[in-house]
């Protein structure tokens, strides 16, 4: 079926569900483009305990349906995909977090919004990429600070913060494939373009970056910026939310490899399907869930 044909079916089926579709600023193109609101973890995490639709089309991973389904427990969560899951997500289960915390009585767990339900019921505080030195400097001096699942962005806050941090030796596979020689090079092909790179990327690539952001820290930058070209080191389909928000600037790429299969799994067809049988819908175990929820909220609050 043709891609038009494809999103004027969502459209009819959105309004006969009551349905909203959220979509990651990873998605394709073509889900960006049938998606109500785009935005990072943080962004769509409080959409989603806000939103007035009583049906929610997660375009994402697995994990970020799993919070838009605690905080919004009386809504139906759907995920086009259930198998779109988060590697980075599966390096740390709650167990190792209940070990942690018997090695280090009374620590504070700050984990990363990319971790499962389960690890969130074990932690005191979550955060997204754009708070999370915020959160961080919110806790008392000469607390023990636990940080997981990802070491990169953990120490990249250790550093913006001076706090020294127990780290998850977890990481994302997509963001690891950008290196300080190709920002080198593409600062030869493009002069006086701006290096903006994600905290998920190692320490040498942020080493060689002008600015480390979260995917919601980039779009509010170039908004501001005087700079007619940018390099962007985070996944792929940042590119095109960018392009299209400001068509008249250029961005290139860090690494045309820094691509999340996980994040392309959910196609328009699978949206179609979604809709018209209101499933796969994503749900929490009710204790669990409340556990998290609290932690959640904290991330969001913390704006």
């Amino acid at each position: 079926m043709p891609r038009e044909e494809l999103a004027r079916n969502i459209k009819k089926l959105k309004a006969q569900r009551g349905a909203v579709i959220l979509a990651h600023n990873y998605q394709p193109p073509e889900i960006q483009d049938v998606a109500d609101r785009l935005g990072d973890s943080l962004d769509l995490s409080r959409y989603a305990a806000s939103a007035p639709e009583q049906v929610i089309i997660f375009c994402g991973v697995h994990f970020m349906a799993e919070t838009a389904a605690m905080l919004a427990p009386e809504k139906t969560v759907i995920l086009p995909d259930p198998s779109a899951g988060c590697p980075m997500a599966d390096m740390l289960c709650a167990e190792d977090i209940v070990e942690l915390k018997k090695k280090h009585p009374g620590s504070v767990v700050i984990t990363y919004v990319n971790s499962t339900a389960a690890v969130k019921a074990e932690t005191d505080i979550c955060c997204t990429s754009a708070n999370a030195v915020r959160i961080v400097q919110s806790v008392p001096a000469g607390k023990t600070i636990i940080f997981g699942p990802d070491k990169y962005l953990g120490g990249w806050v250790a550093k913006e913060t001076g706090r020294e941090m127990i780290l998850w030796q977890g990481y994302c596979p997509s963001h690891q494939k950008m290196y300080p020689e190709q920002i080198e090079e593409l600062r030869k092909q493009h002069p006086g373009a701006v290096v903006i790179v994600h905290p998920e990327v190692n320490p040498q690539v942020a080493a060689a970056a002008d600015v480390v952001l979260g995917t919601g820290g980039m779009l509010k930058y170039v908004e501001k910026s005087a700079a007619k070209a940018f390099i962007i080191g985070t996944e792929v389909g940042m590119i095109y939310r960018l392009k299209k928000l400001y068509p008249g600037r250029v961005f290139v790429p860090a690494s045309s490899h820094a691509l999340c299969p996980n994040m392309k799994k959910i196609t328009l067809e699978k949206i179609v399907a979604s809709l018209e049988k209101l499933e796969p819908v994503i749900t929490v175990p009710r204790e669990i869930a409340a556990r998290a929820r609290r932690a959640i909220r904290i991330m969001i609050e913390t704006a």
